[in-house]
């Protein structure tokens, strides 16, 4: 798998800059706050009175689009991002237990990152691989048909 990417540290002429090249389109919060992400690794507090500001909205409204949406973090993630799906047929399939063998192999839930900022644990709700569930995502590289020894792989490639 490949490694996590190396993000860009917060800075408000950064974000202000990834904001103002979004302005002149239809619908614009969403692009910016994917680009904010791209770049910083999560969408940092400091930039939601700024996307407010640009774009007339209030800060409650980006603050609701930035917690609605689960692809959106908060904070940094680890070095590596787990993303194991959750959709009805990976449950149907086992996702349930994977997860709970995850969250136990690594101690954290989802939407927590390992103390030693290793791994960021998160649910994906359907990668569209229904048919080869379970399914997850590791550091942007779909993985199919996920048991548990597959799942301990993916857990040690982690590691590295």
């Amino acid at each position: 798998m490949g490694n996590a990417m190396n993000y860009e540290p917060w800075s408000e002429t950064r974000a202000s800059a990834i904001i103002a090249t979004h302005l002149g389109r239809e619908g614009p919060m969403m692009p910016i706050l994917h680009d904010l992400q791209h770049v910083f690794g999560y969408v940092p507090d400091e930039a939601i009175p700024l996307i407010a500001t640009a774009l007339n909205e209030t800060g409650a409204e980006v603050y609701g689009v930035v917690t609605f949406y689960h692809d959106f973090r908060r904070s940094l993630p680890g070095r590596h991002v787990l993303k194991l799906c959750q959709a009805e047929a990976c449950q149907a399939c086992g996702s349930d237990e994977l997860a709970a063998r995850a969250k136990s192999a690594l101690g954290i839930g989802f939407g927590e990152t390992t103390p030693d900022g290793r791994v960021t644990l998160e649910p994906i709700y359907c990668l569209g691989l229904c048919s080869l569930s379970p399914s997850a995502m590791l550091d942007g590289e779909i993985v199919a048909r996920i048991d548990s020894a597959r799942l301990d792989e993916l857990l040690a490639e982690t590691d590295l």
